[in-house]
């Protein structure tokens, strides 16, 4: 029952629901790994406590992807069950902002040029006119 919500910030919200049984869980563990060359990520072994349902992620790198497992851990003699894992890519928040400013600039470019070519018809046709003899 482990989801992981990908919000527009770029922050990850996972959640989770109490495990079959709850007798006996004394927190979880959160295991992180993801598929990237230079990136570094901060949950890496993290315990929470047995009565928490969701975490934060306040930073996930974009074009990365994410694998985030979460294991109940229980009171001995109980072994621990395995660990439900997701797996999630968070959108670059970056190239989205690139390919706006872009298209803004280019549209900017586009009104200009369309300017400068009226401009030298109206001269082309009023002022270099030819004398009439």
């Amino acid at each position: 029952s482990l989801v992981a919500n990908v919000l527009r910030n770029g922050s990850v919200l996972l959640q989770w629901g109490p495990p079959r049984p709850a007798a006996g869980l004394r927190g979880f563990a959160l295991n992180c790994s993801w598929d990237g060359t230079y990136t570094r990520f901060p949950c890496d072994s993290v315990e929470l406590g047995a009565a928490c349902r969701d975490y934060l992620l306040p930073e996930a790198h974009g074009s990365v992807r994410y694998r985030l497992c979460l294991q109940p851990r229980y009171a001995p003699p109980r072994p621990a069950p395995p660990a439900q894992c997701v797996e999630f890519r968070v959108e670059p928040a970056a190239m989205r902002d690139i390919v706006v400013a872009m298209t803004a600039v280019g549209g900017s470019i586009c009104v200009m040029l369309v300017f400068i070519c009226l401009l030298v018809a109206y001269i082309t046709e009023n002022l270099m006119s030819p004398a009439l003899a």
